[in-house]
């Protein structure tokens, strides 16, 4: 539609997960418009995290040293330890102040549709940190949806003959949900998690 620069950039804009051409197209606009300072501090900013950001060689979480900085909390503690899909999924945990283990970020789900399976995410890795003996409870937080009960239903079954108690972050219906627009699994998981009051 444009050429030259003005359309590479919203070629690579357009690249970026959740952002289509109509967006793409905005950005390009936008920051062909911003303050020259603005876009040498972003583009600042995208070669800094290319150049400094790497992965927790522990629990593979982003960090800009080896490790990262749950890993490095000596206040944590290590007999807990939160199985997640991605480091994003760290940080709505950690908004919580609600779990004071460690983490394990698997790098995705099982998803056989998209070519993934258990040997493209790193549970090879999390099977090395079980093996130590350390951890008594395995909580995992993978998403509520088809590839992360697939990926949660295939990790407790590879870990509950070591012995460590395996659990399920419970899922049900929000807070100021009505029932009447829940649909019949989740308000069959809020049946499932209920408890008494």
């Amino acid at each position: 539609m444009y050429e030259g620069a003005i359309q590479d950039l919203i070629d690579e804009l357009g690249r970026l997960p959740g952002i289509g051409p109509k967006s793409a197209q905005r950005l390009a606009f936008h920051v062909l418009s911003a303050d020259p300072t603005d876009i040498k501090r972003l583009a600042a900013s995208l070669t800094r995290v290319k150049e400094l950001v790497r992965f927790c060689t522990t629990c593979f979480n982003v960090a800009e040293a080896d490790l990262c900085r749950i890993c490095r909390d000596p206040r944590r503690v290590d007999d807990l330890l939160c199985v997640v899909e991605e480091p994003k999924d760290v940080v709505a945990i950690e908004r919580t102040n609600e779990f004071r283990g460690r983490y394990h970020i698997l790098g995705g789900a099982i998803n056989p549709l998209e070519g993934i399976g258990p040997d493209n995410l790193r549970i090879r890795e999390l099977m090395i940190r079980l093996g130590a003996g350390t951890v008594k409870e395995l909580i995992i937080a993978t998403d509520p949806n088809t590839e992360g009960e697939a990926t949660a239903t295939y990790l407790a079954l590879l870990v509950k003959p070591m012995g460590i108690t395996v659990s399920r972050l419970a899922s049900g219906l929000p807070v100021g949900g009505d029932l009447e627009y829940a649909d019949e699994i989740t308000l069959g998981r809020a049946f499932e998690g209920r408890r008494t009051v």
